[in-house]
């Protein structure tokens, strides 16, 4: 009988042996990454992996890492690499693809230094939608997708941490030459 960490090994070493294309998209909330997504996704065969729609999805699964999950993203707070990473691999596996556009994540210089240490992935390069806070508010206010973290109290918590967070990781990646 196998372990579940010889059970997670297996799925480590099947990703890197894979040697998967990986592109982060990043951008505040409301930057239009999951639209620009789609057309490349259209153009270029890219299987499109928003790390909010999968941790949505283990929301709506009703399991403990769910309920963790709605409470971070309620307050405005960054889910734990560990579990983001996870849902990632499996996700990727799952796919059968072997090029992702990564939206959302790394969403932190931990994230980053997780998903790589993790995985053993280096994004092929950083796609960062750089948009004004009006215009991400007034895209966030109107899509009306009946989110509940689209309110406007949730939005500027979420402007405040990508500008506390995530900027660092588009910093990391900018002398690297892995930045467009």
């Amino acid at each position: 009988m196998g372990t579940v960490d010889a059970a997670n090994k297996d799925v480590k070493l099947s990703l890197a042996d894979k040697k998967p294309t990986v592109v982060f998209v990043l951008g505040g909330p409301g930057s239009g990454k999951g639209t620009q997504c789609a057309n490349i996704v259209q153009q270029f065969h890219y299987t499109h992996l928003s790390a909010g729609d999968l941790l949505r999805a283990e929301i709506k699964s009703g399991s403990e890492n769910g309920t963790m999950i709605q409470n971070m993203i309620k307050e405005g707070k960054i889910v734990p690499s560990e579990v983001t990473i996870k849902l990632l691999e499996k996700a990727m596996l799952d796919s059968g693809n072997d090029k992702f556009l990564i939206d959302g994540f790394p969403r932190n210089e931990e994230n980053r230094a997780a998903f790589e240490a993790v995985t053993k992935i280096e994004p092929e390069f950083v796609l960062f939608f750089n948009c004004p806070e009006e215009e991400m508010e007034r895209r966030l206010l109107s899509r009306n997708q009946g989110r509940e973290d689209d309110n406007i109290e949730t939005i500027r918590k979420r402007f405040k941490v990508f500008l506390d967070s995530s900027l660092p990781v588009i910093e990391y990646y900018r002398p690297r030459g892995r930045f467009k």
